[in-house]
């Protein structure tokens, strides 16, 4: 259905108001800011800015609504004969290759990574928002795969998967906070995630199986008795 002119005018005073303030964001630092401050810059009122985003940290997250519903839809995209892990590797490796956001993969994540670990209430927010998205994506398994009420394997999937592809993204953003070029991290990064959804295949059950005997060029452990 088009959209309407005032729907078109409510979504771009939204949007307005949500590229104001993450300008000051940016220049000042979020908790910095004020509401008032971003209401000002925006040309509208508090009560305006509080209409649109029932908080300040939803000022700076606010699409992540969106995002939160994002691996519930490569559940609902899979292709025939592909499963959930093989389906999260395809778009995360897609991910990596197009610098995609939807993994915070795009160019100014690192800005956003520092915005967010310089300020207590947007690291308890996300926290928020990746509980949200473990639990969106456990329903949408449970729900695909007709699991019992009572069956905790949705979750556990839900949480490995999400999980692993946030730790990913956080150290490829910590490699661009440390100075590296995309050039430098996508090939890493592009090698830990096939290893990472390697195990995520097959499973951890062998990892770190301590061998029988050590090799015979084993360096043996020092003692820690006093020698006589």
């Amino acid at each position: 259905m088009e959209e309407g002119l005032r729907e078109r005018k409510k979504r771009e005073t939204r949007q307005r108001i949500a590229d104001m303030a993450m300008g000051l964001f940016m220049i000042h630092g979020f908790d910095k800011v004020t509401v008032a401050d971003v209401a000002r810059a925006a040309d509208v009122s508090v009560n305006t800015v509080f209409n649109y985003f029932g908080t300040k940290e939803d000022l700076f997250l606010d699409r992540q609504s969106e995002v939160g519903f994002l691996p519930s839809g490569v559940v609902h995209g899979r292709r025939p004969g592909e499963s959930v892990v093989a389906a999260f590797r395809r778009d995360f490796l897609e991910a990596i290759e197009q610098r995609d956001w939807r993994y915070g993969l795009n160019d100014g994540s690192d800005v956003f990574g520092r915005l967010v670990g310089d300020s207590p209430s947007l690291m308890a927010r996300m926290r928020e928002l990746e509980h949200e998205r473990n639990t969106n994506l456990a329903n949408t398994l449970a729900e695909a795969t007709d699991a019992d009420p009572d069956d905790l394997t949705p979750q556990l999937v839900a949480a490995q998967i999400l999980e692993t592809t946030r730790l990913l993204s956080r150290n490829a953003v910590r490699r661009k906070l440390a100075g590296e070029t995309w050039s430098e991290i996508q090939p890493w990064l592009r090698e830990q995630a096939e290893a990472a959804f390697d195990l995520l295949e097959t499973g951890i059950g062998g990892y770190g199986q301590l061998l029988d005997s050590p090799p015979s060029n084993a360096i043996p452990p020092k003692s820690t008795k006093n020698s006589t």
